[in-house]
């Protein structure tokens, strides 16, 4: 029992808060430019015009901020990969929440999820 509430915490406690703003590596960022030049320009600095840097695993659902987890997408397809992204994650933090419910209701003990 004492296992299961120590696993309920960490997960409610240390998962990323799902559709929040995360800090971003600009140091990742700059590696990934550096093996992964801008498809337009070819440089690995400065603009990549059409182009933007997109987390493959997003961020708010455990992706890395490295630059394995990036790739180069169209100014468009990063829009609606975004939203798409955010919605999902917002979607995740809803169960996360209904869980916790359930859980309170069946009396285990869960803490409640970070604001």
């Amino acid at each position: 029992m004492l296992k299961h509430l120590l696993a309920v915490f960490l997960i409610l406690f240390l998962a990323p808060d799902a559709g929040a703003a995360q800090k971003r590596s600009a140091k990742a960022k700059a590696e990934f430019r550096k093996l992964h030049p801008c498809p337009a320009t070819g440089k690995t600095k400065g603009k990549c015009p059409g182009y933007q840097i997109d987390h493959i695993i997003p961020l708010c659902s455990g992706g890395a901020d490295h630059s394995g987890n990036m790739q180069w997408l169209g100014t468009k397809a990063h829009k609606a990969k975004t939203k798409k992204d955010r919605q999902e994650c917002r979607d995740e933090k809803k169960h996360m929440k209904t869980d916790r419910a359930r859980s309170r209701a069946a009396g285990v003990f869960a803490p409640l999820l970070p604001a």
